[in-house]
């Protein structure tokens, strides 16, 4: 069975930073694309950052390019998210997600795994 678990979320400050991480397990994902995705509250959920299965390749959403990195450590099946000079409108449930294939595109589009969510609150 395959579970990704990701864990970081918290309270922050404005301007402050954080690390989430999901862990993968039930199979590899190192020749897989991954990515991170958030929900705010009353909002749908919305892409945040993708990457491709060699780190060769990572794409972010505007509202987060230059402060959010997307990460991975295929030996540990777990993807990263550093998150730094963080807002209030960066608030949301973050979630990890995972696909079958090498496809940026899918994992943005229809991804085939996903996590819980870890819950991110950040404070004004």
């Amino acid at each position: 069975q395959v579970q990704l678990v990701e864990s970081g979320g918290g309270l922050v400050q404005t301007g402050g930073s954080l690390r989430l991480s999901c862990a993968a397990s039930g199979r590899t994902f190192s020749n897989c694309a991954m990515g991170w995705f958030r929900q705010a509250p009353g909002k749908e959920r919305e892409f945040v950052a993708v990457i491709s299965w060699n780190s060769g390749i990572t794409y972010y959403a505007d509202s987060v390019k230059g402060r959010f990195t997307i990460s991975r450590d295929n030996a540990k099946n777990t993807v990263y998210l550093e998150m730094n000079s963080l807002k209030p409108d960066d608030t949301a449930v973050y979630y990890c997600a995972a696909d079958r294939t090498i496809s940026l595109s899918k994992v943005v589009r229809a991804p085939d795994y996903w996590g819980q969510g870890t819950q991110v609150t950040v404070s004004s």
